[in-house]
């Protein structure tokens, strides 16, 4: 080695056993941290939301110290794909006004609703995920698994939102003109429940912009990074997710760089201390 790069012996040696400066222990010891939070991420975090859970671990370091030990380490988190639609809006049921109307501003839980549907390849054929979230903390409160897109997969969605949160009269819920949740059986279970129904402008994507956000997050995060062999794994593992992992662990930038139950949890408190 010592030929090749041309050095004498005793300066190879001198070199291997020198001590690290200062500044290489310390980035030694923050890609130890920083590993751990990619790791327990699925390798789906990036450098803002290291940053911010070595801040809540009492650890400091800048985001281009952060960004720089994980590029020169290979930590490179997966990219985001591009949402594309699943509904059929060409149908004859009628259609609900946008109430929503891109105002994704929400003071409490259970005030504004999104829903949409999604479909993930398995080996067995396509598999939909008719998903939920409550606005105000990004929790995914209902959803559905099914082999087809049906009516059916929308309302069993909503039967679970509105079981799990019992949300009071006023509530609104937005989606797209898509014929799931345009029917009359749809509609129905939404009024017999208080709740008002808004849609989409048509053909404005970004009207649902929120919904779509997460079936992004979850295709980058899971969905891109795994090969279902059958439409029951591809089921266990994205309630899994959600459950375990979206909606309790999973920081968002918006929400403080909190997860959804973390956010309400900690404005649960806050409302009981100030009510104290």
């Amino acid at each position: 080695m010592c030929q090749t790069l041309e050095v004498s012996r005793s300066a190879f040696y001198d070199w291997r056993d020198r001590p690290l400066s200062h500044s290489k222990e310390q980035d030694i010891k923050l890609l130890v941290h920083i590993k751990e939070i990619f790791d327990e991420s699925d390798s789906t975090y990036g450098h803002r939301r290291i940053k911010r859970k070595l801040n809540k671990k009492g650890i400091k370091a800048s985001k281009n110290r952060i960004r720089r030990l994980m590029r020169e380490n290979g930590l490179f988190s997966a990219l985001k794909s591009k949402f594309k639609a699943t509904t059929n809006s060409n149908h004859n049921y009628p259609v609900a006004p946008n109430l929503l109307n891109k105002d994704f501003t929400v003071q409490a839980k259970n005030q504004k609703w999104v829903g949409d549907i999604t479909y993930i390849s398995t080996g067995e054929g396509w598999l939909y995920l008719a998903a939920i979230e409550d606005l105000y903390h990004k929790k995914i409160v209902g959803w559905a698994l099914g082999s087809r897109m049906t009516k059916q997969l929308t309302i069993n969605a909503l039967e679970q939102a509105i079981s799990h949160e019992r949300p009071a009269k006023g509530l609104i819920f937005h989606s797209d003109r898509g014929s799931q949740y345009a029917a009359y059986d749809y509609q129905d279970k939404l009024r017999n429940n208080g709740i008002r129904q808004s849609m989409s402008a048509k053909g404005d994507c970004y009207d649902n912009a929120c919904m779509e956000s997460f079936f992004a997050t979850l295709k980058k995060d899971l969905i891109h990074r795994r090969r279902f062999n059958t439409r029951e794994q591809a089921k266990i593992e994205i309630i899994n997710y959600i459950e375990t992992w979206y909606n309790s662990k999973r920081s968002h930038s918006s929400l403080d760089y909190m997860s959804p139950i973390e956010y309400e949890l900690y404005h649960r408190e806050k409302q009981a201390l100030e009510a104290a």
